[in-house]
């Protein structure tokens, strides 16, 4: 009978981490409304979110993420965005840089991974100045940049991942109120609780893996990775600010996920003011 048992024990067991091995490559793609308080003319203007790449380290979750680079191109969004952990360890930067020019023009933040800011001891540290300049890729740090879509003005504010971890990174001053769109760009999803609602219209982050390993349980889910976290996945509303929390794309500790599978998303703005209109 024991023996019988501990046989089941390890099927089962064997067959969970063959699932979570499966699952950490099965890509979700997600297209998803929002609405914003933006003018008519961005109506329908089309945003993809990537993050949490993890480029370096044995995983599915590179396949996802060639997967999810694959279908970023094929949509031809008017705005790609990247928010951070890019790459694990410095074996990944050849590949990050091949799909980084897939992506191209696109704008980046990096997040702790990037820097070996983490408990994961599979993590390398990997100096900024490491990451392969690419043309038409725009790496922000505390910083913004200004671009034209639609024939608006849109502002675009990163967050460097070192000045949020000693709460001294300020992204608000550097919004510009006469911007049409304001998009707030960071690895972790707690900026939003940073700024004062409404000084972005959008703000993306990922860091979180939607818990990554994750126990569904009537009427909630426990998500191991981010036991106290409270902005895991998908959209959360700050005033008249919107956070897209990404699900991410790669793996850390260990190369599974269960029930969080990884997604990338493109976002799909829908004025308030052309509702209004309406």
């Amino acid at each position: 009978m024991l023996t019988w048992l501990a046989a089941v024990i390890v099927v089962a067991a064997v067959a969970a981490l063959a699932w979570g091995w499966f699952e950490a490559g099965w890509l979700r793609t997600r297209i998803v409304e929002v609405e914003l308080d933006v003018p008519p003319e961005l109506d329908g203007l089309r945003v993809a979110h990537l993050s949490d790449f993890h480029l370096g380290v044995p995983s599915r979750g590179r396949l996802a993420t060639e997967t999810a680079v694959a279908w970023v191109e094929s949509r031809r969004p008017d705005l790609v965005c990247v928010t951070g952990d890019l790459v694990s360890r410095a074996r990944g930067l050849a590949t990050l840089e091949r799909l980084l020019r897939r992506l191209s023009p696109c704008f980046v933040v990096l997040g702790n991974h990037d820097l070996a800011d983490t408990r994961d001891p599979f993590s390398q540290r990997v100096e900024p100045s490491a990451l392969p300049p690419v043309e038409g890729v725009r790496v922000l740090g505390d910083e913004a940049v200004e671009v034209e879509l639609r024939g608006q003005r849109a502002q675009l504010v990163g967050v460097d991942p070192q000045t949020y971890a000693r709460r001294e990174a300020d992204p608000a001053a550097l919004a510009n109120d006469h911007a049409a769109l304001r998009v707030l760009l960071c690895h972790f999803p707690g900026i939003a609780r940073r700024v004062a609602p409404g000084a972005f219209h959008l703000a993306l982050a990922g860091h979180m893996h939607a818990g990554q390993i994750v126990v569904p349980f009537p009427g909630g889910k426990l998500r191991l990775a981010h036991l106290r976290a409270r902005d895991v996945e998908g959209l959360y509303r700050y005033g008249s600010t919107v956070l897209h929390v990404s699900p991410g794309l790669g793996t850390t500790f260990v190369p599974f996920r269960f029930f969080a599978r990884p997604e990338v998303t493109e976002l799909v703005v829908r004025s308030t003011r052309w509702t209004d209109r309406r």
